[in-house]
């Protein structure tokens, strides 16, 4: 069976309060008819000061979930890792791990948007050293017990129930990332399909005499949306995934490297490149995937057609898949 995955970042260019209120409970009830369904992850991330509403705050958004659902896992991929006090996010964690029964996946990035950290007046210079204290602060604060933490001795509570602790990846594209990842003994989660980075992180598990493992994305992870009529979705709505594609490629200068970058400049791009599809239930189907991302809000796109997408994917395509 492979894996399931709904994705929210609850992007919509231009919607004033009321309206992203109702999308925001939408992606609630969506959340729960997925849960009820199967579906095995909720997908969300984290950005900051974005002009189209892109979601900031996910943990918010996964409390909001797990208390909406029973049984599906919120993967927060990923927390821009710097941007957080260490013990304060230690509690976050702690307190929705509790919540949920441990079903939240955190994935700690290090970020690639000055902007954001402008934002909070942290200094981007030094987000490798923020990084390893936020990483190296965790897992000692979920202890529970008293540690040494900025020269002085401090205590977090409450313990999360998920042993040895909750459930912390390090994410990234880079040699740096996987180093950091080894070095701490935590699970590396490549930002794309990288296989040499997950070799070169293996040798260093071994070079640290530490213990670790991947979580990869498949060399093929496209976002998808499931319609009767592809040509005809293409035509309405096509922009609504245009839309995001290029704000997350203005973002990704560099060598970052992601899974869902693209390169697209029009919508008959976009459709020809293969990062966003847009298929009939059938077609998703024949797929043949290791994991299927649906997007249905992607982009501003209307809540109503974020549900039918939703809807033929639960009722028509994850019983192919053997669900």
């Amino acid at each position: 069976m492979p894996v399931t995955v709904v994705r929210f970042n609850l992007v919509a260019p231009g919607a004033g309060p009321a309206e992203l209120g109702a999308r925001y409970r939408a992606a609630l009830e969506m959340a729960a008819y997925a849960d009820d369904r199967g579906v095995s992850t909720v997908q969300t991330e984290e950005h900051h000061g974005a002009g189209n509403n892109w979601l900031p705050s996910p943990f918010v958004f996964a409390g909001a979930v797990f208390g909406a659902t029973r049984r599906i896992v919120v993967t927060v991929s990923a927390i821009i890792g710097p941007l957080h006090d260490p013990l304060r996010l230690a509690e976050e964690i702690a307190v929705l791990d509790l919540l949920s029964g441990g079903r939240l996946v955190t994935v700690a990035g290090i970020g690639y948007r000055p902007q954001e950290y402008d934002l909070f007046g942290v200094d981007f210079a030094r987000r490798g050293r923020l990084q390893d204290e936020l990483l190296e602060t965790l897992p000692k604060a979920w202890t529970g017990e008293p540690f040494s933490y900025r020269g002085r001795t401090v205590r977090v509570t409450p313990r999360p129930c998920t042993e040895p602790h909750p459930l912390l990846l390090v994410g990234g594209s880079s040699r740096a990332a996987a180093r950091r990842a080894a070095r701490l003994g935590l699970p590396f989660f490549p930002s794309a399909h990288l296989p040499e980075l997950e070799a070169y992180y293996k040798e260093l598990l071994v070079e640290y005499g530490t213990e670790g493992w991947v979580m990869m994305p498949a060399a093929e992870t496209p976002l998808l949306h499931v319609a009767e009529d592809p040509d005809r979705a293409w035509a309405r709505y096509g922009r609504h995934f245009l839309h995001e594609a290029r704000t997350y490629a203005a973002w990704q200068a560099g060598g970052v490297r992601s899974a869902v970058r693209s390169a697209a400049t029009t919508v008959e791009e976009l459709r020809a490149e293969g990062v966003y599809r847009i298929l009939a239930p059938e077609q998703c189907v024949s797929l043949g995937l290791d994991s299927y991302v649906v997007h249905p809000l992607a982009g501003g796109m209307p809540v109503e057609e974020g549900w039918r997408s939703l809807q033929l994917f639960c009722e028509r395509v994850l019983p192919g898949l053997g669900g």
